[in-house]
């Protein structure tokens, strides 16, 4: 298991106490400054913070280790948190843009894709190079689904799995000339990269992020309402974040926090 980035908050001091509140989050959230955000402006009990991979996220809460995540992989969240009744509220949060990235001459001429699984054909048509991040997150999740909506099984002849977070996939894809899937904040925040952004327009892109309170006996006091105000104040204070051209980093997620509905 690759190993977890580990943050404490000295939000209220790390001094001995009422134990904190143990918030789990993704690389795209830490990277792209969501988290920035969420640690300036929380003023209630101290926490600390573990970033990784989404569907490590989600194992750590099912297994009782973390009291609230934010994650943005919904088929993941619904077969570890909700369907097996490990969480207690969900909460829309907040929705960002994936992107397809890849090298300025684009030779697979991703940019004239009229869809996301057609930019995916393309890239598999002309033998990548792709770097995926391999990781089970959120990205990696997506990605797979847009293989399959393209009807391709990408091989490892020009798939390169990174292994890494979002950051570094990026840069290996920039060092490689190789196309990539980028959350686009993140991609933003970057900007010594030469990869550029290719295809964005299709709604198969859109990148949910949602808030989950665990169900855990021994949560802390302040688990429901750092919820709360995450998904108004916190929520109101990311979607003011912008791109470089100006545009919204993120948007809202309509809804309030409310218990889970698992699917059959």
């Amino acid at each position: 298991m690759r190993r977890f980035i580990i943050v404490c908050m000295l939000l209220a001091g790390c001094q001995p106490g009422a134990a904190p509140l143990r918030l789990g989050t993704t690389y795209t959230v830490q990277q792209s400054g969501v988290l920035a955000v969420l640690e300036s402006l929380w003023t209630g009990p101290r926490f600390t913070t573990v970033v990784a991979p989404s569907g490590q996220v989600l194992r750590a809460a099912a297994n009782g280790d973390l009291d609230v995540v934010i994650t943005h992989a919904p088929a993941l969240e619904q077969r570890l948190l909700v369907a097996s009744g490990h969480a207690v509220l969900r909460c829309p949060l907040v929705a960002s843009r994936f992107a397809i990235v890849g090298p300025a001459a684009d030779p697979a001429r991703v940019a004239a894709a009229p869809s996301a699984a057609a930019a995916f054909r393309r890239i598999a048509a002309g033998g990548g190079p792709f770097v995926s991040r391999g990781d089970s997150s959120g990205t990696h999740v997506k990605e797979l689904a847009l293989w399959r909506a393209a009807g391709v099984s990408p091989v490892a002849r020009w798939r390169i799995e990174s292994g890494a977070d979002q950051a570094a996939t990026l840069h290996l894809a920039d060092e490689r000339d190789a196309y990539a899937l980028a959350d686009l904040p993140t991609y933003a925040k970057l900007r010594d990269l030469s990869l550029r952004i290719l295809f964005v327009a299709d709604t198969a892109l859109t990148n949910p992020y949602t808030l989950y309170v665990a169900r855990q006996p021994t949560a802390p006091a302040a688990t429901g309402a750092f919820a709360q105000w995450a998904t108004h104040a916190g929520r109101a204070a990311i979607v003011g974040l912008r791109l470089p051209d100006g545009t919204a980093a993120f948007v809202t997620q309509a809804g309030e926090c409310a218990p889970p509905i698992s699917k059959p």
